[in-house]
């Protein structure tokens, strides 16, 4: 059977889901967790053997990313989608906390490339890391292979940034059916349940992630999902509110205690986290405390109540309320008329947003409350689920529904005087077309130089530049009597095709546009092929670090379990006979023969397996204590004694896999 799967591509976390009947199930990793964090790592060089050439370097994802976090910050890299199509002159506020390393060579207008370690990688490609992740565990889970995804974006993403996450998913093996906004998703994943037998109705999704903010007004009318009008921000998430709460920690410690973690890599990675978990605790709790110890001694301890941290966070929270009554206004609505509000991302958990959003669309005047039934971080690779089996007409429950999308921001072309001609406004439907002629500025004009530029400024240096190309051959007339028809193609992906004719000659020429921070295709190709040339070294590199981390599982294991009072009960022999297997396995661990560590992890698993047995009796003894018998027999046959062997190892949370450069060059 083949599936298609439906992709959150978050800035914080990931997932991957995929229609299971009539319902959208999120598929967990190996560690039983359904988020992925988006994280990856590249982890140092293993020093060889005499007479071996040293290993190629490997690149984590997830939540073993996150532990090397903090130990090896110059090696790591997260929140990379905020830096998904965009160039290195977008980016410098983002460097003053966050530790990214751009390549030395990268200049102005070129492909991001962020150093991590001796290598580099173009955002997608870090993304692609994510994304093989998330596609490997959906085969595990499936249990056949996986080629083609729905993959979802911010609603206010321009073109740039759609490219850049299309090439992620072709670098991860992945054929990207459709892009699909990020609160529309949420909508369908709410709507499914209630579309067929439901009134119209008019929802508002308020979308604040980690990295960003969108809202959408969508009309609901049977099996038809319309989005009406979307607007957002682009870099206004959750990672704003941790880098103020660091800002206020960062300048406590330089006054209170004279040390300066600015140059400290590791150091703001400790307080980062830290402030994070207070954040989160913020959302449930009246105060949390940051407790740091600092390089060189001492230690920072701040308590924050929560009024002090929600009038810290007020003016993000603010910036998503323009948005929100931008896309009111757009749609030609007032609060009244929307009829519910979804809630998504993990930053509408803070109660102060939940307070703010209630505000804007009137909600507790009208005695209604905001949707949080499904969970924020899950609902839009739900939805992407949704739309996957839309596509492929998998499921009944969705092979009526349609879905129509708009296209976030006007697209136009420069005119003379570099004013903005917009062809396509935002908020078109999209799948879309549309047609405006124009003509010479000059006398006898043979060539004409199409500039296209996407956004709401009437000036075209200040939109965004997607593309340029020429209209030649064009017949020496007076000005103004050519005839240009310049036609504008938006596909259902939000990718778009331009193209300009002359009427009266006929001449025309046309682009599929490429972003100007997008990959070319031969550079896309290039780093595939990479992965190809690889993939013999890459699966037994994977193969050797998930055999060690499946040695660490049963040692830490053995280690918790020799404090259990069955361990009195071994003899000597076997005690020792479990040490030996230890000490043995120990020994092979670091090493880079797999046969052998495969070996002592099982030797070591068959030389605990009485000690099992033993602690698996008293588990069961200490749950009879006190029982009938009548009783007893449903203790033992309920799922608290069906447990699994407790030093059985464990399979790894997060598959590594080998990094190459996106030069598509060598490094072995």
């Amino acid at each position: 059977m083949e599936y298609i799967v439906g992709i959150d591509l978050g800035t914080t976390n990931s997932l991957v889901a995929f229609m299971q009947g009539d319902e959208p199930v999120v598929i967990p990793g190996v560690d039983g967790s359904n988020l992925v964090p988006s994280i990856v790592t590249l982890d140092p060089p293993q020093p060889a053997a005499d007479g071996e050439s040293l290993p190629r370097p490997t690149v984590t994802v997830g939540n073993s990313a996150r532990r090397a976090l903090i130990a090896t910050p110059e090696r790591a890299i997260y929140s990379v989608k905020r830096l998904m199509g965009r160039g290195i002159e977008d980016i410098g506020e983002d460097l003053k906390l966050f530790p990214f390393r751009i390549a030395s060579d990268v200049q102005p207008g070129e492909v991001l490339r962020i150093q991590l370690g001796e290598m580099s990688f173009t955002p997608s490609e870090i993304s692609a890391y994510i994304l093989r992740q998330l596609k490997r565990n959906a085969e595990r889970f499936l249990g056949a292979p996986v080629k083609k995804a729905v993959i979802t974006v911010p609603a206010y993403f321009n073109d740039a940034q759609r490219q850049a996450t299309r090439d992620a998913g072709r670098m991860a093996g992945l054929d990207v059916l459709r892009l699909v906004n990020e609160p529309t998703a949420a909508a369908l994943a709410y709507g499914l349940d209630r579309a067929a037998d439901a009134p119209a109705r008019t929802v508002a999704v308020y979308d604040l992630g980690g990295g960003t903010f969108d809202v959408s007004i969508l009309k609901l009318n049977d099996d038809i999902f319309e989005v009406v009008a979307t607007n957002g921000d682009t870099h206004l998430g959750g990672d704003d509110i941790d880098n103020l709460l660091l800002m206020v920690a960062l300048d406590e410690i330089r006054t209170e205690h004279g040390v300066d973690l600015r140059q400290q890599p590791d150091a703001i990675q400790a307080l980062r986290k830290a402030v994070i978990e207070a954040k989160i605790a913020l959302s449930a709790e009246p105060a949390a405390k940051l407790d740091i110890e600092l390089p060189g001694g001492g230690r920072y301890q701040r308590e924050i109540p929560r009024a002090v941290y929600e009038q810290l966070i007020q003016p993000v929270l603010e910036r998503t309320a323009g948005p929100c009554r931008q896309a009111l206004a757009d749609a030609a609505m007032t609060p009244e008329q929307i009829d519910e509000v979804v809630l998504v991302g993990g930053s509408t958990r803070i109660p102060a947003v939940r307070r703010l959003v209630d505000e804007i669309f009137q909600l507790s005047a009208r005695g209604r409350r905001p949707h949080t039934e499904l969970n924020p971080d899950e609902v839009v690779a739900m939805g992407a689920a949704v739309q996957a089996s839309i596509l492929a007409g998998s499921s009944a429950a969705t092979d009526q529904l349609l879905l129509l999308d708009v296209t976030p921001l006007s697209l136009g072309i420069e005119a003379l005087g570099g004013v903005v001609a917009r062809v396509l406004q935002r908020n078109s439907t999209i799948p879309a077309s549309a047609t405006e002629h124009f003509t010479t500025g000059v006398e006898g004009q043979t060539n004409v130089a199409i500039h296209v530029v996407q956004g709401e400024r009437e000036m075209a240096k200040d939109c965004r530049s997607l593309a340029r190309f020429d209209l030649k051959g064009i017949p020496p007339m007076p000005a103004g009597l050519p005839r240009i028809e310049v036609k504008f193609l938006i596909d259902a992906n939000g990718i778009l095709q331009v193209s300009a004719r002359e009427q009266r000659s006929g001449q025309q020429a046309q682009i599929e546009v490429k972003p100007t921070y997008g990959l070319t295709d031969e550079q896309v190709e290039a780093m595939i092929l990479d992965s190809f040339d690889h993939a013999e070294a890459d699966f037994a590199e994977r193969q050797l670090i998930e055999a060690r981390l499946e040695a660490d599982t049963i040692l830490s294991a053995v280690d918790k379990a020799s404090e259990n009072s069955a361990w009195a009960r071994l003899s000597d022999a076997e005690r020792a006979a479990i040490f030996a297997a230890r000490d043995h396995l120990i020994a092979v661990r670091p090493g880079s023969d797999l046969k052998a560590i495969r070996e002592a992890t099982t030797a070591l698993d068959a030389a605990t397996r009485r000690f099992a047995e033993l602690m698996m009796d008293e588990a069961v003894s200490q749950a009879m204590r006190g029982k009938t018998m009548e009783t007893a027999d449903r203790t033992l046959n309920a799922d608290e004694i069906h447990a699994p062997h407790p030093f059985a190892p464990a399979q790894i949370e997060d598959e590594p896999v080998a990094a190459a450069q996106a030069t598509g060059e060598r490094h072995d």
